[in-house]
């Protein structure tokens, strides 16, 4: 497969909710025609972005055939399918068969805190069982445990299923050492948006971003202007979005971006325990620095 496809800027997609917490499949629409008409490269629908861990298994296929619907092939999709109990994910990964997607992302598994040894086998089972190529998912701020450099190294030789990974362990040397001993053709995407701009100096491929759907023309355009060399344009962009960097993970994520785009009149600001919407300080804070930024 072409993996430039996957170099730039994907937005890991919110779940739209109502305010009796069903799904708002047309805020849902509007955001997805939101984020193309403004530049981004790809989506992923339901990484932990999309409070995946919040609905069943036929919401979650809703979700998915709405969004290749919505898109229309106009970008790329991946799924987000990773979970603790390998059984399970190499089943649902095994089965997956919406139209529209080209990749899955599968997180690192969590809680379980399983050694080196037991993240490699749980990875090539999934790799054994997939029919689309993998983007690994290395978030140890959330899942507890890290996918050493040595490992990620490991499965990208092993299999050709597994074109890049999105690593957000903020660990610069470790993006090095990945960067150094990967195999030429093995993606590296920036999970971390304060910190993409750096990374992609070091030569990785762009970013799976929260932040660039509620800013999706300047943040696309940050990570293409660095991704072309031209460092201090996509500085300027990088320091206008910097505040958002920081605001929309202060109480948690998704709560900050969908306080975003609530302001943006995309979607309502509803979230599913045990997440909760962002504080009123923060949402005020949030809402008149974006009001100010359109104006």
């Amino acid at each position: 497969m072409n993996k430039n496809k996957f170099r730039g800027t994907g937005v890991a997609l919110i779940t739209p909710f109502k305010s009796d917490h069903s799904i708002d499949f047309d805020a849902l629409e509007r955001l997805i025609h939101f984020n193309i008409d403004n530049g981004i490269d790809y989506f992923v629908s339901l990484g932990t972005t999309g409070e995946t861990a919040t609905l069943s298994k036929e919401e979650r296929n809703k979700v998915w055939a709405f969004t290749a619907k919505s898109v229309k092939g106009k970008v790329p999709l991946v799924a987000g399918i990773g979970g603790n109990n390998t059984a399970e994910i190499v089943e649902t990964a095994r089965q997956f068969r919406q139209d529209g997607f080209e990749a899955i992302l599968s997180v690192s598994p969590y809680y379980n805190k399983p050694a080196q040894e037991g993240i490699y086998r749980h990875f090539m089972q999934i790799a054994e069982a997939s029919p689309l190529p993998i983007i690994l998912y290395n978030v140890p701020g959330r899942t507890g445990s890290n996918i050493a450099a040595s490992t990620t190294i490991r499965l990208a030789k092993a299999s050709e299923q597994f074109i890049g990974i999105k690593e957000a362990s903020g660990n610069f040397a470790q993006c090095m050492h990945i960067m150094k001993e990967k195999p030429g053709n093995f993606l590296v995407i920036s999970g971390d948006d304060i910190i993409t701009l750096p990374l992609v100096s070091l030569g990785i491929d762009g970013v799976i971003s929260v932040v660039a759907q509620a800013f999706p023309k300047d943040f696309s355009g940050m990570v293409h202007e660095a991704l072309q060399g031209n460092f201090a344009a996509a500085q300027q962009l990088h320091l206008k979005l910097l505040d958002y960097m920081e605001w929309f993970f202060e109480e948690g994520s998704p709560g900050g971006v969908k306080a975003a785009l609530h302001v943006l009149g995309i979607c309502e600001q509803v979230l599913r325990l045990p997440l909760v919407p962002v504080s009123d300080t923060l949402y005020q804070r949030i809402a008149a620095s974006v009001r100010k930024y359109n104006q």
